[in-house]
């Protein structure tokens, strides 16, 4: 089992209570060739990938079931909006 001092990437800070809420879609290929370049620690049951391609960008995030991903992703947006929301995400103000 892997402590939280063992932990590589960061953990998303619990949902401040004035957060802004996300709108989360089924993924749908928009972007041709997309990369994950940032993401939570894989330790916690959701995960979330800044993902960035041809000048777009987007989250993804995965909540890992026993079964099977769950898998949704914002809309697509500029790679300096959607990094700015990934900054809100990470501390909390945004869900």
């Amino acid at each position: 089992m892997i402590t939280l001092d063992e932990c590589l990437s960061p953990h998303v800070v619990m949902a401040q209570r004035d957060h802004a809420r996300l709108e989360w879609r089924k993924p749908y290929p928009v972007l041709a060739r997309v990369r994950p370049v940032a993401w939570t620690c894989f330790c916690r049951a959701t995960v979330y990938e800044l993902c960035e391609g041809g000048g777009r960008a987007f989250i993804r995030r995965t909540i890992q079931l026993d079964d099977d991903n769950e898998v949704r992703e914002t809309s697509v947006s500029s790679i300096h909006e959607t990094r700015a929301i990934w900054v809100a995400l990470l501390f909390g103000r945004a869900r």
